[in-house]
């Protein structure tokens, strides 16, 4: 009789688990607020130093987010606008050249890792993307690719970070992708990740 106790106890506790909902993400009308590209690890840059075209050229910004360039070695660039970069190459590059003038040009954009936007689970091609201005759930899909036929498109979530605290909205896919239904389409922040799990009926 002991094992019939301990099974009423825990049948609930699993059976409330594999029930949770979360509270739907909605298109609320709210203006979106931008902000300037900060650059990442993986991304080009193009840094010009007018009137200096041997100092002038076009490098990657390493793992480590930082950038060497002729003169100037291991410099942070991750997290940073193009403008501050600049700017700190200039600082960099007054030990050699009288008051150089530096334009950073980002060619190739990926962003720092905490402002991508990530899809797991039964995306067609699951990956991180990087963020663009006033991005969407219809252009997130349009990535990569939608769902896969064992996708459960209506019970996906958004795993957003609101204030510092982690929350999670549920989003409609498959009324977005497969019935085409517009209202589902919600926008998209810096560092959302889209969970879409699997069905299993």
């Amino acid at each position: 009789m002991k094992w019939l106790a301990c099974f009423a106890v825990v049948f609930p506790v699993l059976s409330l688990g594999g029930c949770k909902t979360y509270p739907p993400l909605t298109a609320d009308g709210t203006p979106y607020v931008g902000h300037d590209y900060l650059i990442g690890p993986g991304d080009m840059v193009d840094v010009i130093v007018w009137r200096n075209p041997e100092v002038s050229m076009a490098v990657p910004v390493r793992p480590d987010g930082k950038i060497t360039t002729p003169l100037v070695e291991d410099l942070p660039a991750s997290g940073k606008t193009s403008t501050q970069l600049a700017r700190d190459i200039e600082q960099a590059l007054s030990k050699y050249i009288q008051q150089p003038v530096v334009t950073v040009v980002v060619t190739e954009f990926v962003g720092p890792y905490t402002e991508q936007i990530r899809v797991i689970g039964e995306a067609a091609k699951p990956q991180a993307l990087p963020y663009r201005e006033e991005m969407s759930l219809m252009d997130v899909m349009i990535e990569v690719g939608g769902m896969t036929d064992f996708a459960a498109g209506n019970k996906a979530r958004i795993i957003r970070s609101v204030e510092g605290k982690q929350q999670q909205f549920s989003v409609r896919l498959d009324d977005l992708i497969r019935d085409g239904d517009i209202t589902a389409n919600v926008p998209m922040r810096q560092g959302d990740v889209l969970v879409i799990p699997e069905s299993f009926f």
